[in-house]
């Protein structure tokens, strides 16, 4: 072996671990005939950094067995990191001990190695002994996100909330953390204050915080909410981002206004990669806009961009929603047989849906029973929702039998079979169906609609008697009633699937949770103001045509989403052309 000093040797191994060359390190590391500390460290941190943690771990016990050195603060530390990425709690009390027993100081970087290693291996309860013990001022921003994880999985995210309002140095790292702590959570409400408070008195939010929070609007399905995101964006220079742009992008597609979609993409003319493109064709298909989507679709095979996966679930999307039949079966064997994509469930569930939605039911059903995977829920659901629309008695049942086998609780097929008997007038199969949901338990998912006025969300149910405006609602809701069937509007009874008098029929129909919703925000808007409605379910087709009146009487624009897709009612008209 040629002669070479144990510093070298120490440099040729950390040299080797940076560059990543894991293999030529281990060979220099072998070749020594005597090793420091340094070397252990060189080698147990390298491994650790390059995702070998199980070989850190195994070189650090050698250093033990073999060697009289003692480890230092930085053997602990990436042994304890090692432990951390293998979620080996067991092994990390075993260092925890030692460290103890050597009465090592653990207020600084190894106690924030200690705490790391206790909330993401299930010690979390250890991890808050040890911020009592030592400080919160001294915790580091990769600990409390560790201990921001460990309370995340107990589902208390309060004893975080008090480490993050303690810590000394707060980074966007961990602003951005506790944000996402509370997304993650789904308290949303909590995550909107802390960006506020952020953009106040914090560090300037970066992409990911931003990111995190326009999921927040889309979830809320807040206008206001995303506008102050992207004025932030544009204030701390994070707007240019391509990244930033496509979640502005869905964002606004999400909560009803694909005109900002547009222009935030056309901003990007020069940038765009293949998720701004498939964000845009998702909007536009969101919004009932196929042949745009298409259109899009075109012009990003033509600047040589590739589609994956996803941009093809837009693309039939768009196609289910206007109806192309012809042009959906065309892109659907672009996908598989020229771009080479393995279709997934759901690709198939849209190609069904596709079909169904155009009368095809057969067919879409012919098109289940050759898939080369097992159907899942949402397909069968997409054929048994065609087949109510088309009266398909016989293969809606088998639809929903298929769908029951899956999901045996899943109460839309329960109503959508009963649904489909009453619209057929078969209210004794009806009321057997209803019999057995009640009998086995399974209750009935409840319309809802939601509405926001001045940053606070309104929220509505059919019949709702609960908002301490229902008088005020009430009213309105009655003299629209009568004023749009003075304009011709005839209420479609065979909305309400129950075998009941015609004028209680009507009444349960003015009633509907989406036109309380409209009547409370024609009350509290200014005139021409833009209404944005929020529904769980899809509109029937008693509330799409009182909307389009409604509309026109009024003189607004109506947004309406609901399960599916928006619907854009404007002077008497709907931007789906009456098929959704």
């Amino acid at each position: 072996m040629e002669y070479r000093n144990t510093s070298s040797w120490n440099v040729m191994i950390s040299l080797h671990m940076q560059h990543g060359r894991v293999d030529l390190a281990r060979g220099q590391f072998e070749r020594m005939s005597e090793r420091d500390i340094v070397t252990w460290n060189s080698m147990i941190a390298g491994y650790n950094q390059h995702g070998h943690d199980f070989d850190a771990l195994c070189t650090f016990s050698n250093m033990l067995r073999d060697s009289l050195l003692l480890p230092d603060k930085f053997t602990f530390i990436n042994a304890l990191s090692a432990c951390t990425n293998l979620e080996m709690l067991k092994l990390g009390k075993q260092i925890h001990a030692r460290i103890a027993s050597t009465n090592f100081d653990t207020y600084g970087p190894v106690g924030n190695a200690l705490i790391s290693m206790y909330a993401k291996s299930g010690g979390v309860q250890i991890a808050q002994k040890i911020v009592e013990q030592s400080g919160i001022s001294r915790l580091d921003v990769i600990a409390f996100t560790s201990l921001l994880d460990g309370y995340l999985k107990l589902g208390d995210l309060k004893p975080a909330r008090q480490i993050f309002d303690s810590l000394k140095d707060r980074d966007v790292v961990a602003w951005t953390a506790m944000i996402v702590g509370y997304l993650q959570n789904g308290l949303n409400t909590d995550a909107v204050e802390l960006f506020r408070l952020m953009v106040r008195d914090g560090p300037k939010p970066n992409n990911f915080t931003l990111a995190a929070m326009l999921s927040v609007s889309s979830s809320l399905t807040s206008l206001n909410h995303g506008k102050e995101i992207h004025a932030s964006a544009i204030r701390t220079g994070q707007a240019s981002l391509v990244s930033v742009n496509n979640a502005l992008i869905t964002m606004y597609a999400r909560v009803g206004s694909i005109n900002c979609a547009r222009k935030v993409f056309n901003q990007i003319h020069w940038f765009r990669d293949v998720v701004s493109w498939t964000s845009m064709i998702m909007a536009l298909a969101q919004h009932g806009l196929g042949e745009e989507a298409l259109e899009h679709f075109e012009k990003l095979l033509a600047a040589g961009i590739k589609p994956d996966h996803i941009t093809y679930v837009g693309v039939l999307s768009a196609c289910t929603h206007v109806g192309l039949v012809e042009q959906g079966r065309r892109y659907y064997n672009m996908m598989k047989d020229f771009h080479k994509i393995e279709p997934t469930l759901s690709h198939y569930a849209l190609m069904v849906d596709l079909l169904g939605r155009a009368g095809l039911t057969q067919e879409a059903y012919d098109f289940i029973e050759k898939m080369p995977i097992e159907p899942d829920a949402v397909t069968w659901g997409s054929l048994l929702s065609s087949c109510k629309v088309y009266k398909n008695v016989e293969l809606g049942k088998v639809a929903a039998e298929r769908l029951l086998l899956i999901d045996p609780d899943n109460s839309g097929a329960y109503s959508a079979l009963a649904n489909l008997y009453s619209v057929c007038g078969k209210w004794d199969d009806a009321a057997k169906i209803r019999k057995l949901m009640k009998d086995g338990g399974v209750k009935k998912e409840q319309g809802i609609s939601w509405v926001q006025i001045k940053n606070k969300f309104h929220v509505f149910g059919a019949e709702d008697g609960l908002h301490p405006q229902k008088d005020e609602i009430y009213k309105m809701m009655a003299k629209i009633w009568e004023d749009i069937k003075k304009m011709g509007f005839v209420p479609d009874t065979e909305s309400v699937l129950h075998d009941l008098e015609e004028e209680v029929k009507e009444q349960m129909l003015r009633h509907h949770s989406e036109k309380l919703a409209i009547a409370f925000a024609l009350i509290s808007t200014p005139e021409n103001t833009t209404l944005r409605i929020m529904k769980n379910l899809r509109v029937c087709n008693d509330c799409h045509s009182a909307i389009k009146f409604i509309s026109k009487l009024s003189g607004r624009e109506i947004i309406v989403r609901d399960a599916t897709r928006f619907h854009h009612f404007k002077d008497g008209f709907c931007s789906c052309r009456d098929y959704w």
